[in-house]
């Protein structure tokens, strides 16, 4: 998760999903790593493009980017567009 102080959309998330998320299935799939938008990048983490919204939800295989989610869309939506993900990941 790549986010930024003050981010709306971001506290949003950290209320509506975050104190569930590392007991889902979905965040046993896909561990939550979060950075500030203005902080590098971990070691050996590549990604297709630089993210320029907060938050940007990034899935990685192999610290490589397989796909991401843009912003905020809601709790519903959310779980949704991460689950399209982790299925196209493999």
């Amino acid at each position: 998760m790549i986010e930024d102080q003050g981010c709306v959309y971001c506290a949003r998330w950290h209320a509506e999903i975050g104190p569930e998320f590392p007991i889902t299935p979905e965040g046993q799939t896909a561990p939550l790593l979060q950075t500030d938008i203005d902080d590098a990048l971990p070691d050996g983490v590549t990604l297709e493009r630089r993210a320029v919204y907060t938050p940007t939800f990034v899935l990685l295989k192999d610290s490589a980017e397989t796909g991401r989610i843009e912003g905020y869309p809601g709790e519903e939506f959310f779980w949704f567009l991460l689950g399209q993900l982790i299925d196209a990941a493999g």
